[in-house]
């Protein structure tokens, strides 16, 4: 844990004399008006780089620097968070960014201490001033920037659960918190129409969190008007009747209006009053983006009424006009200023860029791997022999970890025995624990604290716990179930995944994500039997595991929980309780590493592939062909499916010389072709037979049961495919 003192601009100015008419000194006005013109001065460099094609993007601050530079002057750099967007140069600046490090990025430079290359311009990171790595999806990080807030208040009142600890991926996560942190995040009024600026202002308003959210409006999403986007026009009408807000709406070009109004929402905020909004009007001198001509769709009247409210010239007007500055002190600062950028760039364009050796690293953790040989343990006998389920086996686990590590916290729909637990409490009810019962008891041991139900909104689980993890937090959530994972998929692909990556190891958001998954229910249709890993398997940055029994579920959700990437956990709710696959509790410790497949069944004669349901039914076909035909199947159980074991998959291959790869997801485009394909690439030298496939019907599932069982694989089908490719 480590601990800072910081004080911003807004606590120093009460050390010398402010100038009359602001809350602000001669040297900070100054201080002002220099930082927007650096932000200023910088865009219009990258726009020359880029016109000489010696950066490839270019996309500006310009007409937004008042707002920003006023709320990085009413903040404090290093101690508070920020999750900006990509017009949010002029406020990193403010915070201590260099103008080389932002021409770094520009140029895709090695040495981009923000993304290493990685991102476009304007997508800020710093660990060093608490800047999160943003993407280029817009309203994404306010989830996040809740997340965050959520973090730093649960570390303050837990301070013990931000010690580090050796042996997970704690001793890789340094934990700083303050107690009276803010987390700022912005966004442009386009993007308010996203569903993940609505969600996060579901939870920042009933937790009353220290959120300070930001809209940058100037009147375009791109080319589309803000009154197309907002009904009204006017955000601060849409969000007024938000309860324990502190929301100002003001003149975003105007620098001393711009700070004022910034400091008092972080003063709210800081005081633990809730969240604020600011919405400051601002201006679009520039195009979206040098890849959009905005004269196509605004007239020049437009444009010209926009330039008599740009902030550069209103502040360095009311500078002469108060007498903080003479034309010859503007035209010295600007001039140095000039030569600042100037100078920058020079260094930046001949900056080394990265090297191809680079391109995979910070894909996963390279401190823990969940195949490390730390997680390949052996059950440890007990006192309770008796066998269980998954499902309890499952819990058994989450309520270990939850024991030894109090940095997990478990949320999602219904996970929670009762939200309004003073029954719960008084033991006057039982509680839930979930639509399955795998959570249950959790909140009776461990507290409302650590474990709750969630709003019904999967993007909202999914990027509070990615802001969580961000900041040393371990989230175990659940989606109910796979088939609605949907909304969240935004947050799992573009922020989920790539977070570390993209920040060239400079962030990270190891979590859990839990989720029922399947059919072979009678009854579960075409919403509550879906398949749909290999969409999943097919996004770097993410672990995927899906256990076909309970020990397994056991020893890999416990890896998954103590390993430092983030993994998405599929239990198939099927084998839930099923009688196949039950265990004895095998201790605490029990783990089992990633990309080690399973041998279900040792033969010589044929190899089958599977994972999942698919498991028990084709261990029944096994059987049933090896007594009736004498064909000796070798079932793998691949349990992890990114990572997967090819060395396994190979050794068998090599020794039987016929393959099926078998899985409950449709047959085209699944997980079970790229499996195929690289055997066939691979190991077509050893291969007596076609790879063959055997999985569901390219259809959904069907609630009448008749349906059901003939679009998804069944024993038959298995049997069927295993003495036709033994025969060939």
């Amino acid at each position: 844990m480590a601990r800072q003192s910081g004080s911003g601009v807004a606590e120093r100015k009460k050390t010398a004399t402010a100038v009359a008419g602001t809350s602000l000194t001669r040297e900070q006005l100054v201080e002002f008006y220099r930082l927007m013109y650096l932000s200023r001065r910088t865009d219009d460099r990258e726009i020359v780089l880029k016109r000489q094609q010696k950066i490839f993007f270019q996309i500006s601050c310009a007409g937004h620097e008042a707002l920003l530079v006023a709320a990085g002057m009413a903040m404090r750099p290093g101690y508070d968070w920020f999750f900006p967007y990509y017009r949010d140069r002029a406020i990193c600046l403010a915070l201590g960014n260099t103008v080389e490090e932002q021409l770094l990025q520009a140029v895709g430079a090695a040495d981009d201490p923000a993304s290493g290359g990685r991102q476009m311009p304007s997508h800020w990171s710093s660990r060093k001033l608490n800047i999160v790595s943003p993407s280029s999806s817009t309203a994404t990080q306010c989830l996040h920037a809740v997340g965050c807030a959520e973090a730093g208040r649960y570390f303050s009142r837990h301070p013990e659960a931000a010690a580090k600890h050796d042996g997970d991926y704690r001793e890789f996560k340094d934990v700083k918190f303050q107690g009276d942190e803010v987390v700022y995040v912005s966004i442009g009024e386009g993007s308010t129409s996203q569903g993940e600026f609505w969600e996060s202002l579901n939870t920042a308003s009933n937790e009353k969190l220290p959120v300070l959210y930001v809209v940058e409006d100037n009147g375009y999403a791109i080319s589309t008007p803000v009154e197309a986007n907002t009904p009204g026009g006017n955000i601060s009408r849409l969000v007024a009747n938000f309860p324990n807000f502190h929301f100002a709406e003001i003149d975003g070009t105007d620098p001393i209006a711009s700070y004022d109004a910034m400091v008092e929402a972080v003063a709210y905020c800081r005081a633990g009053k809730g969240p604020a909004l600011v919405h400051g009007h601002v201006i679009r001198p520039y195009s979206h983006s040098l890849s959009d001509d905005e004269r196509l769709y605004r007239s020049a009247a437009e444009l010209e009424a926009d330039a008599l409210r740009d902030p550069i010239s209103r502040m360095q007007m009311w500078l002469l006009r108060e007498g903080i500055l003479d034309a010859d002190a503007i035209n010295r600062l600007e001039r140095q200023v000039d030569e600042e950028v100037q100078r920058a760039a020079d260094r930046a364009v001949m900056a080394a860029l990265p090297t191809v050796d680079s391109i995979m690293r910070h894909m996963y953790s390279e401190d823990l791997s969940p195949m490390d040989a730390r997680f390949a343990t052996e059950p440890v006998a007990t006192a309770d022999t008796s066998e269980r389920t998954m499902a309890d086996l499952i819990n058994c686990c989450l309520k270990d970890e939850m024991r030894r590590d109090e940095r997990i916290v478990v949320f999602g729909e219904d996970v929670a025995d009762a939200t309004r637990d003073e029954a719960l409490r008084a033991g006057k009810i039982k509680g839930k624990g979930g639509v399955f019962k795998l959570t249950a008891g959790l909140q009776t041991e461990f507290g409302s604290d650590r474990v709750w139900n969630s709003p019904l909104a999967e993007a909202n689980i999914v990027g509070r716990a990615i802001g969580m993890a961000t900041r040393g937090l371990k989230p175990v959530v659940e989606i109910q179930f796979f088939d609605y994972i949907w909304p969240a998929m935004h947050q799992m692909r573009n922020e989920l995944a790539l977070l570390r990556w993209r920040s060239n190891g400079g962030f990270s958001c190891p979590l859990v994500v839990r989720v029922p998954i399947g059919g072979y229910l009678t009854g579960g249709s075409i919403y509550h039997s879906q398949s749909g890993e290999s969409i999943f398997t097919h996004t770097p940055g993410v672990r995927v595991v899906m256990p076909s029994n309970a020990l397994d579920a056991l020893g890999l959700l416990r890896t998954a929980i103590r390993c430092d990437d983030p993994v998405l956990f599929l239990e198939h709710k099927r084998l839930y309780r099923e009688t196949f696959g039950r265990a004895a509790y095998p201790g605490p410790e029990y783990c089992i590493p990633f990309g080690k497949a399973k041998i279900v069944r040792p033969g010589k004669g044929l190899t089958v592939l599977t994972y999942g349901a698919v498991v028990p039914r084709a261990l029944q076909a096994a059987q049933k062909i090896h007594r009736d035909k004498g064909v000796d199947v070798e079932l793998i159980d691949l349990r992890s499916l990114s990572p997967y074991d090819w060395e396994t998959i190979a050794e068998s291959v090599k020794k039987t010389s016929r393959v099926i790869v078998a899985h409950e997801d449709m047959l085209s485009w699944g997980y079970g072709a790229e499996i195929a394909a690289r055997i066939g690439e691979e190991l077509f030298e050893y291969l007596d037979a076609p790879v063959r496939r055997v999985a569901s019907m390219d259809v959904f599932v069907a609630y009448q049961p008749l349906l059901e069982d003939v679009i998804l694989p069944q024993p038959e089908d298995l049997y069927r495919a295993m003495a036709e490719i033994a025969a060939f």
